[in-house]
């Protein structure tokens, strides 16, 4: 494998990379800007959101535009998502051909726990829902399929980070840094915390955080199609549920609701991730922190709930007594 190679493993390593292409690199981040189909943005508010010049937006926008990209609207003088792009998001969620099976399970939770559930995948400092589901009667929860939480200000993200190695995790709050200083501060005072909780429980709890009157818990899990780590989240009313009932009642709830997540994940040909080698060819041990196998920058030894669950009880499927 060529150094190049070598570095396109390493998730987190955007920053500061010297052969990346910085007119792509902020093309992708003006696209970002536009979170669901009818936003609409002119310039200023898209060199504000990205901390680019104007100037740049601008020519960025325009080659977008003449892409398909972006959509030009003369009366607002603004931008939208373009049929190009639409496209190409279609195309893609196409090919996803567990969503399907996962909505149902998480909807099936979201009809018990009057809250949200969720299942994202992380773009840079954010995370994105690819699946969302919700109890008719949960409220103050507004999130929705394609939504973007920031990974700081979330029981998801902070479960993201606390599943990576050292020096990933350094990249992603070097690149939270540079937007959002506070956000990083508040990441990286809490990541040891995290750790830890993920490596005795298998689940991360974060309170207030996305906003102050929610609470929630996530569990990651390592998908070997993206490299990455995917989550699920359960998030609830902080008036109803306190952390004590999170670890109490929820967490029970969300280990289960991964242990029949992940074998679809981890088995899936060609669906959202690669198909994983059969038992008698993948047999992991619990090693002690940070002594697991690494790729991609993070530890995929196993399941997230398998490799952090010191007491052995987290095992696919089960949930702790």
């Amino acid at each position: 494998m060529g150094r190049r190679s070598e570095r396109l493993c390493r998730q987190g390593d955007v920053a500061g990379d010297g052969d990346v292409i910085q007119v792509v690199s902020r093309a992708f981040d003006v696209l970002r800007c536009f979170e669901g189909h009818d936003v609409r943005l002119g310039n200023l508010e898209i060199s504000n959101r990205c901390g680019l010049p104007r100037s740049t937006v601008s020519r960025l926008t325009h080659t977008l535009t003449r892409m398909g990209q972006l959509v030009y609207l003369p009366r607002d003088q603004k931008y939208r998502i373009g049929p190009s792009a639409v496209a190409m998001s279609t195309s893609m969620t196409r090919g996803l051909q567990l969503r399907n099976l996962i909505r149902t399970r998480l909807q099936e939770v979201a009809d018990q726990i009057p809250g949200t559930v969720g299942f994202l995948i992380p773009d840079r400092s954010h995370l994105v829902y690819l699946e969302f589901a919700r109890a008719p009667h949960a409220l103050g929860l507004h999130s929705t399929t394609g939504s973007r939480i920031a990974i700081s200000r979330s029981a998801a993200g902070h479960a993201y980070a606390a599943s990576l190695d050292d020096n990933v995790a350094a990249a992603l709050l070097a690149d939270i840094r540079r937007e959002a200083p506070a956000d990083a501060a508040l990441l990286s005072e809490r990541l040891e915390a995290g750790r830890a909780m993920l490596r005795e429980r298998g689940y991360v709890v974060s309170c207030g955080l996305f906003s102050p009157h929610i609470n929630g818990i996530a569990v990651p899990m390592w998908s070997p199609q993206y490299q990455t780590y995917v989550m699920v989240t359960i998030g609830v009313l902080a008036a109803m549920y306190d952390e004590q009932r999170l670890h109490e009642e929820i967490a029970p709830v969300l280990l289960k609701l991964a242990g029949s997540i992940e074998p679809l994940v981890q088995n899936a040909d060609g669906g959202l991730v690669a198909v994983r080698p059969s038992a008698s060819n993948n047999k992991k041990t619990i090693r002690p922190e940070g002594m697991h196998e690494l790729e991609a920058g993070a530890r995929r030894a196993g399941p997230a709930r398998e490799l952090r669950a010191a007491d052995g009880r987290h095992r696919q499927g089960q949930a702790p007594a």
